[in-house]
């Protein structure tokens, strides 16, 4: 199965950026508001992609992206808003890179966030 051919004709355009605003690549990726259990998100914001409770999204991509490029201070973005990698890992299919899965964190105005989404830095 390539997941890739899947985002590609069912994701949305995402674009990576590293620190300095510099775009990296631009690829199909899912982004949903995250949803928690218990029903408690339906006190959210309604939003085009799903309920937003804290800012917080799931994303997939593709195992190609290059998310290790955008540093700490980069950023993803769908031409409307910011988001931040909170956390991110390769979902792995035996010896192969799947996809990448994280959690998003949707960047407001005021002091710049500083995530460190690298496993290996933590």
């Amino acid at each position: 199965m390539n997941i890739e051919r899947i985002m590609n004709r069912y994701g949305r355009s995402i674009s990576a950026f590293d620190s300095d605003g510099k775009l990296i690549e631009k690829k199909k990726c899912f982004i949903q508001a995250l949803r928690y259990k218990n029903k408690m998100y339906l006190e959210g914001t309604p939003t085009e992609i799903g309920m937003d409770d804290a800012g917080y999204y799931l994303f997939l991509g593709p195992a190609s992206m290059q998310t290790d490029k955008m540093g700490d201070r980069g950023y993803l973005s769908d031409g409307k808003k910011k988001y931040h990698i909170d956390r991110c890992e390769k979902i792995w299919y035996g010896e192969d890179v799947f996809y990448l899965w994280a959690v998003l964190k949707e960047h407001t105005d005021g002091s710049y966030p500083v995530y460190n989404h690298f496993p290996e830095r933590r």
